[in-house]
């Protein structure tokens, strides 16, 4: 007979045995697959330095292959990690890697959002989105929907409303004694407003409380993404459970709304209206506003504040920046004795669009430095195809990795690339044009950015209205003035505020 102590312990080995066989990874790599590192790769988890430090990790495993091509295991999941100007061309142009499967899930939540760090997938788990492949994939419902809200027709209708939020923060920040904000707060809010606006709702951008309560759920859900929860979404972990939770009640608040507009007859002119009138279900409608809001906040809420926080030390680029303002605002106010920033209310929507091509470069390169982390895509063809490199192939059904750096931080192709320089576009340097794909910022190849003309009015209309109203300085929190920005974070996953944060010390102008 066995005693207790014996019998636990073949009960914990049996679970641990059962455990390591369902999660090892069953997959294998055929012979022509890029060579398999072996950087920081453990059982079960697989390439742990993934999430740790994400672009040291393929720098090393690019360097270590003969090809530059690499695979890997994250958790069961086999990756092939593609480099260089081949595999970026792989990555980009082939029709057999899928884009829902691999490449917007990470903004849009759909269903291998396991692999991306920074995406609502959880929200599935409340109910909250429903997980097919018509809603991420190309010309599916997402791209049908959010389409039709960035018509230019609905940026001349939304624009009086964008410029009104916008003036009102700025005369919150004026209001201020103490004349000091973290833009990567203060005007991340801002954004998060103008994005509820074009593809959420009224109600909520027009309500202060409510829209903080709401930012801060997606908040949560955001800042609630860690290994554990990717490779192992099953396990209850308390970060699962807050993100489940927040989801929950962002589904509740826009329900509650939807409700309230049927019960009382009331239309709004807004994208949520918009939804409900294409007789839309709940879950579908609350998919894709926390999809949208998801991909118009992340990178467009740190960089309207990195763009501020870079003119800060550039008086060569703000004083451009404020002669480009000054002219679009005089060409089309007919009172030039008003102030301003009251002058930019009379700007058309096709001039906010097209008259800020200095602006324009600044937000550029913004993005380039802030673009770390890895687009996905995966292989969906049923078979192994090639990897851009001779003899060597991306496996059936395995997903593919770009790392975003391998282009955007690449000394061979952009000058000092570490350095903000709006200059590195202009004609004569060009630099994003040397090599194919060289600037992935707005997408590339098939699958372009959906929504870089709202990022670009936003983007204008707050430095507009901020370089219009205040003179300022980047300084610390306690208000002494810094002489350079802080560095991005490029092991990050994705765009981020920086984890020592810059401030800018204003004053009315």
């Amino acid at each position: 007979m066995f005693d207790t102590t014996t019998l636990l312990l073949l009960a914990f080995t049996l679970l641990l045995t059962l455990t390591y066989r369902t999660l090892q990874p069953s997959f294998k790599f055929p012979a022509a697959s890029p060579k398999l590192t072996s950087i920081s790769s453990f059982p079960i988890l697989g390439a742990t330095k993934f999430f740790t430090a994400r672009w040291q990790f393929f720098r090393h495993a690019r360097d270590q292959s003969p090809t530059g091509n690499f695979s890997f295991f994250l958790g069961k999941h086999p990756v092939v990690g593609l480099t260089g100007v081949e595999g970026r061309k792989t990555f980009f142009e082939s029709r057999e890697l899928g884009f829902g499967e691999g490449g917007q899930t990470r903004l849009i939540g759909g269903r291998y959002a396991v692999l991306f760090g920074q995406s609502p997938n959880a929200l599935s788990e409340s109910n909250v989105a429903i997980q097919d492949k018509d809603f991420a994939a190309p010309g599916g419902y997402f791209q049908k929907r959010i389409t039709k809200m960035l018509r230019t027709e609905n940026f001349g209708k939304s624009l009086p409303h964008l410029m009104k939020d916008v003036r009102a923060s700025m005369d919150k920040l004026a209001q201020d004694p103490k004349g000091i904000t973290d833009p990567f707060e203060s005007l991340y809010r801002v954004v998060f407003q103008l994005t509820m606006r074009i593809v959420g709702c009224d109600d909520i951008a027009e309500d202060p409380v409510l829209l903080e309560k709401t930012l801060k759920l997606y908040e949560t859900v955001e800042a609630s993404t860690n290994a554990t929860t990717i490779l192992f979404p099953w396990l209850p972990t308390i970060s699962s459970i807050k993100r489940t939770v927040a989801g929950g009640r962002i589904y509740m608040i826009f329900n509650k709304i939807v409700n309230d507009r049927k019960k009382n007859g009331t239309r709004r002119d807004d994208p949520l209206q918009f939804l409900m009138d294409q007789a839309d279900s709940m879950e579908r409608i609350i998919e894709f506003v926390v999809g949208a809001l998801f991909a118009g906040l992340l990178n467009s809420g740190v960089n309207v504040a990195w763009v501020l926080t870079y003119l800060s030390t550039s008086p060569y680029w703000l004083s451009k920046i404020r002669s480009e303002i000054t002219s679009a605002a005089s060409k089309h106010c007919p009172d030039s004795s008003l102030p301003l920033i009251d002058q930019l209310t009379h700007i058309p929507v096709e001039a906010w669009e097209s008259e800020f091509p200095n602006l324009d470069l600044c937000l550029k390169d913004s993005i380039r430095l802030q673009m770390p982390g890895t687009a996905f895509r995966k292989n969906i063809s049923g078979r192994d195809i090639p990897s851009g490199t001779p003899g060597e192939v991306i496996p059936a059904d395995a997903f593919v990795a770009y790392a975003l750096g391998d282009i955007s931080l690449n000394p061979e192709v952009y000058t000092d690339p570490e350095t903000w320089d709006p200059s590195r576009y202009l004609p004569g340097r060009e630099e994003d044009k040397k090599v194919p794909h060289a600037y992935i910022g707005w997408g590339s190849g098939r699958h372009p950015c959906l929504g870089m003309r709202f990022a670009k009015l936003e983007q204008n209309i707050i430095t507009a209205f901020f370089l219009a109203m205040f003179d300022f300085e980047l300084t610390d929190s306690k208000g002494v003035r810094m002489a350079e920005p802080p560095k991005p974070d490029f092991d990050a996953h994705s765009a981020e505020k920086p984890k020592v944060r810059p401030f800018l010390k204003y004053k009315l102008r």
